[in-house]
């Protein structure tokens, strides 16, 4: 039996650490972390990629996982893979913030539906570009680079080694990104309705017997929706390249850290 013992305890201690930090990334990585995604299937496949990154760790320090230093360190591991998850929720974050202003410009704000993905009520824009979201996370394999991304980082941030005070700065500074991405992105609805809101002070002080404010609301409307149309044409193109960005940092993150 004490033989056993001391071959399952470096066993557990090289399976431990990963599936901490991958349960800790998928747990915050978009749409595999969304409420929509059972908490069993997210431990299943945390399972899984720890036993495929066994080699990553097997020769890792030796750490008792009961111990107090065993609870720093899953502290550790579970703060470097929600960090790594929370900069993948960048670009899937712009995509909803943009869903939210252009609701707040064409009269969309007030039709609120339940919505399944974030376990809470919504816009339906913000709804429909979520899973526009999601159809181009998964054609562009993200779950694959997701998988990619927490398998190097145990090269950059090795178990015991920390993961300093830089990753962390670099994440928060990059929140204001998500606004500017999304304002830019709904930068041509904004006008196309204030415009449109424009003309029709100019044509209340023609006409004002005409009842503008529910002529008004239904031209806006249906104008927004067309120029929705047309933006919603170059949202995976931007979606791509905004992932792409937040591929950079980490990266260069994981340069640093490494070097």
């Amino acid at each position: 039996m004490e033989a056993v013992l001391a071959q399952l305890l470096p066993m557990l201690n090289a399976w431990w650490w990963p599936f901490v930090r991958v349960m800790a990334m998928l747990s915050s990585t978009p749409v595999l972390g969304e409420a929509m995604v059972p908490v069993t299937v997210r431990v299943l496949a945390s399972l899984v990629l720890s036993v495929l990154m066994l080699p990553l760790t097997t020769n890792a320090v030796a750490i008792d996982p009961i111990s107090m230093h065993g609870v720093a360190a899953t502290l550790e591991q579970a703060v470097i893979g929600g960090v790594l998850g929370l900069a993948f929720h960048f670009a899937t974050s712009a995509m909803t913030v943009l869903g939210y202003l252009v609701s707040s410009q064409i009269g969309f704000s007030m039709a609120v539906m339940n919505d399944p993905i974030n376990g809470q009520s919504s816009d339906v824009v913000s709804a429909l570009l979520t899973m526009l979201t999601i159809i181009v996370f998964f054609s562009v394999d993200g779950h694959l680079v997701v998988a990619g991304v927490v398998g190097a980082s145990f090269k950059a941030w090795p178990l015991g080694g920390g993961y300093g005070p830089l990753l962390l700065q670099t994440v928060a500074w990059n929140v204001a990104w998500i606004f500017a991405a999304a304002m830019l992105l709904a930068i041509p609805i904004v006008f196309a309705t204030v415009v449109v809101q424009i003309g029709f002070g100019f044509l209340n002080r023609v006409a004002p017997t005409l009842n503008l404010f529910s002529l008004g609301f239904s031209v806006v409307t249906i104008f927004g929706l067309y120029m929705l149309s047309q933006v919603v044409r170059f949202v995976p193109d931007h979606y791509v390249r905004m992932s792409g960005q937040v591929l950079d940092m980490i990266e260069t993150q994981m340069r640093v850290a490494h070097g």
